[in-house]
């Protein structure tokens, strides 16, 4: 049998071992550990106070794990003047409680618009821009690689996903900024992509730890909410087959959905719109769901609408995630 075909027929079993996985039951895993993504800006466009909601995540949900997004408008708004005022309370006070924090850097970060750059940048051309953004970062690593609170690095969120309002030649960016932190950090470092949308492969190959993204009820302005058709082993097939071509590495659900998604903004609809496409139910199923993929390790998307939720007499999503949060913590501590 000649190399060629020896190398095709691999590809068929490897194929057809996949393909069992989708029609397969998942079994599902214990959880090893939740945490959340916490955006103190989205917080205040609900009218929250956003310290308010970050203490309460550690003193009421009970988390221990929360991803902050560190973003380059709000560290860097004017030129070589950076604020560091906010991202240094945040980290205290989850260092004081015992908290670990994945900080993410870059361009592209979680919450919409995606792209966070300060207006005076997006003034700069292509060389210029990149040499402000590694600037930007690397402040911000030589100020906190060294906390304790800070366990881990992510550089840019999903950069190889086309969603959102930053400029494509972001994504040429991203070698560059992985090697800039490699070289200011001992730490890991996070990659990110989309769950349904993307081959995890080259995000996965570039990260010391490759992070999901798990939504199962989005909004589409063609065909208004849709609700992917894809069994939990979707994602366990694509977990086999990305650790067979990027290497055996941590990975994890960096965004499962936990948030409303329609039209418009969460905080410009009311609680029955909101609701159609996330709600308590729907949130047991999507963390049921989510315990199947073959994942044991999850960031919850939406901390600062179940607050807002819990303040206006609807407490369910809060309630729910502090009961999986402290049911993991108790089966982690047996």
């Amino acid at each position: 049998m000649n190399r060629r075909l020896k190398h095709a027929l691999g590809i068929v079993a490897l194929l057809v071992a996949l393909a069992s996985l989708l029609v397969l039951e998942s079994p599902r895993l214990d959880v090893k550990q939740f945490g959340v993504t916490y955006v103190g800006f989205y917080a205040e466009r609900f009218g929250l106070d956003s310290r308010e909601v970050y203490t309460a995540l550690f003193d009421d949900l009970g988390i221990k794990h929360v991803r902050l997004p560190a973003y380059w408008n709000e560290i860097e708004p004017k030129k070589d003047s950076f604020d560091f005022s906010e991202l240094d309370w945040q980290l205290e006070e989850a260092n004081k409680r015992g908290g670990k924090v994945i900080v993410a850097v870059g361009m592209k970060l979680p919450r919409w618009p995606e792209c966070h750059i300060p207006k005076w940048a997006t003034l700069l051309d292509g060389k210029d821009k990149q040499e402000r953004l590694f600037a930007y970062i690397k402040a911000v690593l030589r100020r906190y690689d060294g906390h304790p609170a800070v366990s881990m690095w992510q550089v840019e969120n999903e950069p190889f996903l086309s969603f959102g309002e930053c400029p494509k030649e972001a994504r040429f960016y991203l070698d560059g900024e992985i090697a800039l932190v490699r070289s200011l950090t001992k730490k890991p470092i996070i990659i990110t992509d989309s769950g349904e949308l993307s081959i995890w492969i080259p995000a996965a190959r570039r990260g010391d730890v490759f992070g999901t993204t798990m939504y199962r009820t989005i909004y589409n302005d063609h065909i208004g909410h849709f609700t992917y058709p894809l069994p939990p082993s979707f994602f366990r097939a694509k977990r086999t087959l990305t650790r067979l071509i990027a290497g055996d590495k941590p990975m994890v659900v960096i965004e499962l959905q936990g948030e409303s998604w329609q039209k418009e903004m969460t905080y410009e609809v009311s609680v029955e719109e909101q609701y159609k496409s996330m709600n308590p139910e729907k949130f047991r199923d999507t963390i049921a769901y989510a315990k199947k993929s073959g994942f044991d390790t999850f960031y919850l998307w939406g901390v600062e609408w179940w607050y807002w939720l819990k303040e206006n007499g609807h407490p369910e999503m809060w309630e729910i995630a502090k009961e999986e949060i402290h049911t993991a913590s108790a089966e982690l501590n047996k």
